[in-house]
């Protein structure tokens, strides 16, 4: 055989064993993602609501690992050879795009050119603005379970590095006892540093308030003095569960139904906690309260009557009800389907828009179920004007007032960010337009 067939023959070989795969494989991402792409679109996942990737085309080499190594599934995709967003609403903040791209395309931003969100100030210690204050989890622009555990972690690892305040002081004081209050705790725990842990409901803070089944995102995570937790995809009863084993074993204790009302600094450098119970001194205080704050309230007549939830624990206990859902995001729609379950309910969901976007396929995939069934209707473009004892006045579409006759008014408006009292603290806030 002559030298040249022998180089063509190595040639094809090595075209076959790895180009090839490798163009394959290119082609099906680039397929994927014109099918995801599609689905994004009629879902409204192509708007973020938070946290979210961008690309540089600049630097993008069109690898796919971000693609692939991602687990919430078609937040980024590839299209002409390169990542772009699909879904960047998906995106919960897991950061493994950010980390598995060797060009650096990819950075995680908060809000977008026209959608700003505020964010509280924060260091890479997590400590605000405010020398001692400390944020971790979700207040800080992260979701996500797992991301809440690590950074409750890493604060206090670095907190136990500092000196310890003065003898009439704590060293912490963790407000929020939700997965990034809870990390804090059981770490305050590990590193022997004297704490409280100040809870304004009750172990598992705003996640305890999720409707029964609701499936949390997580990811393993290792808990000082308990051990690993290796479940992704967990019901809020087990999560709540596990929590309340880790509070048992860890011996950890939790001041439950203690409302924080300020933070003030002293004059020897430490911190004053006034909460309902008392009054506390310390050297730091981490923030631990979670981004919604209190329900955002509509302002409407009869808004504080006792038919009026903002949140939904126990679905069972409202049965044979006439119910308004107002709302159209994943907490009205799983708030409702779980609603229609309960024998005799009537229930309908207002909604200002006419159509839903931003939820999870799985969520529409249900509730387009559950209108096709007749347990849930829908009524698009609606806004509710007013809430009296025994009916609801809704406007519609073509702007005539309609009054329905109702037991039960749901309100799933999101929640607001506590703004007041982080600036009573000090705390300065930002309004992220798609920056880190």
């Amino acid at each position: 055989m002559s030298d040249t067939l022998i180089i063509v023959a190595v040639g094809v070989t090595l075209f076959v064993l790895f180009a090839l795969p490798f163009y394959v494989r290119q082609r099906r991402l680039e397929r994927n993602a014109s099918q995801a792409q599609t689905e994004a679109l009629r879902y409204g996942l192509h708007e973020p609501a938070s946290l979210h990737p961008v690309v540089d085309p600049g630097a993008c080499i069109g690898t796919g690992n971000c693609v692939s190594v991602c687990p919430e599934g078609d937040v980024l995709g590839l299209s002409s050879g390169q990542a772009t967003p699909i879904s960047p609403a998906r995106c919960i903040g897991h950061g493994l795009c950010e980390r598995a791209c060797p060009t650096q395309a990819i950075q995680l931003v908060f809000g977008t050119a026209k959608r700003g969100v505020e964010i509280p100030r924060i260091k890479h210690n997590f400590e605000t603005n405010v020398p001692g204050i400390y944020i971790v989890g979700e207040l800080g622009g992260m979701g996500l379970v797992r991301n809440a555990f690590e950074q409750g972690r890493q604060c206090i690892e670095g907190i136990s590095r500092e000196p310890h305040g003065p003898a009439d002081a704590l060293d912490v004081v963790i407000v929020g006892c939700g997965p990034a209050g809870l990390s804090a705790s059981v770490n305050c725990i590990h590193h022997k540093l004297n704490f409280v842990t100040l809870e304004k409901e009750d172990v598992g803070g705003t996640v305890r308030s999720y409707p029964r089944k609701k499936l949390v995102m997580t990811s393993p995570v290792t808990v000082p003095g308990y051990g690993k937790l290796a479940f992704r995809e967990v019901t809020k009863e087990k999560l709540m569960a596990v929590w309340e084993d880790i509070v048992a074993k860890t011996g950890l204790e939790v001041n439950t139904e203690e409302t924080v009302s300020s933070v003030t600094p002293t004059d020897d450098g430490c911190l004053l906690v006034t909460s309902s119970s008392g009054i506390y001194k310390t050297k730091r205080v981490v923030l631990a309260i979670g981004r919604r704050g209190v329900p955002r309230t509509l302002n409407l007549p009869g808004e504080r009557l006792p038919k009026v939830i903002y949140s939904l624990r126990e679905p069972e206990a409202f049965q044979r009800d006439r119910i308004v859902v107002v709302g159209g995001g994943d907490s009205a729609i799983e708030a409702a389907l779980a609603l229609a379950t309960q024998p005799g309910n009537e229930v309908k969901i207002a909604y200002r828009k006419d159509r839903f976007s931003r939820i999870k396929p799985g969520n529409m995939e249900r509730i387009e179920d559950a209108i096709a069934r007749r347990q849930v209707e829908v009524l698009w473009s609606t806004n509710l004007l007013e809430i009296k004892p025994e009916s609801v006045l809704l406007k519609g579409n073509a702007g005539t007032v309609e009054t329905m006759p109702n037991d039960l008014v749901a309100v799933f408006a999101g929640g607001e960010l506590p703004t007041k009292f982080l600036r009573a603290c000090g705390i300065q806030i930002d309004t992220k337009f798609g920056e880190v």
